[in-house]
């Protein structure tokens, strides 16, 4: 416990743990330690363990499909590209992507705006758009309001 009451010094040598003894000639401490593990093993600091950092937060994958999606077809309705096919060949993706990408436009609007509402954290992707493709399949909103309802 020396060690640690020589640790609970601060840098003006006040000492922060404060050694009394009793009648009996008992050790007792008085102040705050915190208990941390070293590479020695547990140990005793004056100072507070650090917090663990804050969650990183981003925008989901699915909510940066989704706003692609919408991006694609202002594109298209604008004229700049005449279909998907074209629009397709300009980003280097298939067809196929392309669509499923758009296909994400046939959700019900309060669930896009779930969707947008998405984040990821610390790298933790709430829904993974594989997933949520069997939602888009279903083409009735109250159908896939169900279906959304099964996924979370």
């Amino acid at each position: 416990m020396t060690d640690a009451l020589n640790a609970a010094r601060d840098t003006s040598g006040d000492a922060l743990v404060e050694e009394a003894r009793t009648a009996s000639g008992q050790r007792i401490f008085t102040g705050q330690l915190f208990r941390v593990r070293d590479r020695h093993g547990w140990g005793f600091t004056d100072e507070a363990p650090t917090p663990p950092p804050d969650p990183v937060r981003r925008p989901a994958r699915v909510a940066q499909m989704l706003a692609l999606a919408h991006r694609l077809q202002a594109e298209i309705d604008r004229g700049d590209y005449r279909d998907r096919a074209e629009l397709a060949r300009q980003l280097g993706f298939t067809r196929a992507r392309v669509s499923q990408i758009l296909d994400l436009l046939m959700l019900a609007p309060d669930l896009q705006e779930r969707i947008l509402d998405l984040e990821a954290v610390d790298d933790v992707e709430p829904l993974s758009e594989r997933a949520l493709r069997a939602v888009v399949k279903v083409e009735r909103w109250d159908q896939q309001r169900r279906a959304w309802l099964r996924l979370a």
